[in-house]
């Protein structure tokens, strides 16, 4: 199967926008293998023996997407950034719930590295860099929002700038300093 162009896949999100339901139905296959390799991504940085697994994450995901068709799709960068806040939202959602049951015990510190770019260690722990991410949200939504962007949708530097409408040249900016705000951020939190 061929890789489908970014400007057939914005016209069937902007039809599903519009209320085209077969729409979604032809976009589904078009994306479903990146939607796969994001999903994968985000399993992969998951401790070994989650008992969600990528397919599922992919599935639940779509569900999601499903009650999204009030989302005016402004093209395919933006459709993979959402489904990466899906994913994400699920993910955490996950966490939390296995947490609950722990009643709090075994809680790790999540480590992100120098570079944010390298994926999270197995045991990392999601909720705390969830619960970052919405600190830091609070303080600047653009930054969270390329930090989102760009480590967990994968997006390039160019995708994250024209999902949120500003020059690459800013979110290099955005990026280095939410890097660093939120390396402290989990710092700190790993001290409590």
């Amino acid at each position: 199967m061929t890789t489908p162009s970014p400007n057939e896949v914005t016209q069937l999100l902007l039809a599903w926008s519009q209320g085209d339901r077969s729409a979604l139905d032809r976009l589904i296959p078009l994306v479903y293998e990146e939607l796969r390799r994001l999903a994968h991504r985000y399993m992969g940085q998951e401790r070994t023996g989650h008992t969600l697994q990528t397919t599922a994450l992919v599935n639940e995901a779509y569900l999601r997407l499903i009650d999204a068709s009030q989302v005016q799709w402004q093209n395919r960068a933006h459709f993979f950034a959402v489904s990466a806040q899906l994913m994400r939202r699920i993910l955490v959602d996950f966490a939390r719930a296995r947490r609950n049951l722990k009643r709090g015990g075994g809680a790790q510190q999540v480590s992100l590295g120098e570079a944010l770019l390298a994926p999270l260690e197995p045991d990392a722990d999601l909720v705390a860099l969830d619960e970052a991410l919405t600190a830091l949200a609070a303080i600047d939504q653009r930054q969270a929002q390329a930090v989102e962007l760009r480590f967990f949708g994968g997006l390039s530097v160019e995708e994250t700038a024209e999902v949120l409408k500003v020059s690459p040249e800013t979110v290099h900016r955005d990026w280095r300093v939410a890097k660093a705000w939120l390396l402290r951020e989990l710092s700190q939190t790993g001290k409590q």
